[in-house]
């Protein structure tokens, strides 16, 4: 009985199989293709040197601005927000003013 189902099985999928090589060889895979360049391995390899040559490394917008001045003191600082967030003058959470 085991081997029925193991022979079905393997019978449908070796149709399938052999359904998806004759697509292929009807319309033609797209590694297929043949391209015949103008340029010589040379020319391509010298471009390609120029370019990585050129090309900065550094993904756009990745740098980091400079560090603002100043005067205030960090401890005054958080001294002021502690003291808003107490008097309710900054908003919390999704309830805002």
């Amino acid at each position: 009985m085991i081997s029925k189902k193991f022979l079905a099985i393997t019978a449908i999928s070796a149709a399938a199989f052999s359904g998806a090589a004759s697509a292929n060889a009807e319309f033609g895979a797209p590694f297929a293709i043949k391209f015949e360049g103008t340029r010589t391995r040379a020319e391509v390899m010298a471009e390609a040197a120029k370019v990585s040559a050129t090309r900065s490394t550094e993904p756009a917008g990745s740098r980091v601005a400079a560090p603002l001045q100043s005067g205030l003191d960090a401890r005054v600082v958080r001294a002021q927000a502690a003291q808003a967030l107490r008097l309710g003058k900054i908003p919390s959470g999704e309830i805002g003013l």
